[in-house]
């Protein structure tokens, strides 16, 4: 998760997602144990998590998400000289989980703009602060 003043995600030179203002720009990454419950945990705690401006959350100022799933999270480079992505779930069960994600936080009033799942994506940001957070939500815990 990055703070940013702005972010914009562009397939084949078209703007699929953007979001023009402060608010957090999402990478979200599944692995084959994700659950639902933990992506609509996932879900409340980026949205309420106080790391905008004036220690606010983006649920306390309306600010603006834009969410993109990134398989690449889960690479492993352990060995060798190539990543290995054995520990990423596939896109049957990766997508809806994502999507759950999304769903969640537009439940909670969220405006919420997209990448495009197993996209070849552009991604543009400016990163505020730069802040970034890595945020592993396990339900088992």
């Amino acid at each position: 998760m990055q703070r940013v003043t702005e972010a914009r995600v562009t397939v084949d030179n078209e703007i699929v997602g953007a979001i023009d203002r402060p608010g957090l720009l999402i990478l979200v990454g599944v692995s084959h144990t994700d659950t639902p419950a933990e992506a609509k945990a996932l879900a409340a705690k980026v949205h309420t998590l106080r790391i905008l401006e004036n220690e606010k959350s983006a649920a306390d100022v309306d600010a603006p998400l834009l969410v993109v799933s990134q398989f690449t999270l889960y690479a492993d480079t352990r060995k060798g000289r190539r990543p290995s992505w054995n520990d990423a779930a596939p896109a049957n069960t990766a997508e809806p989980l994502v999507q759950t994600v999304v769903d969640e936080l537009r439940s909670r009033g969220a405006e919420v703009a997209t990448g495009r799942f197993a996209a070849h994506m552009h991604i543009e940001l400016v990163n505020d602060g730069p802040v970034t957070l890595v945020i592993d939500i396990d339900a088992r815990a």
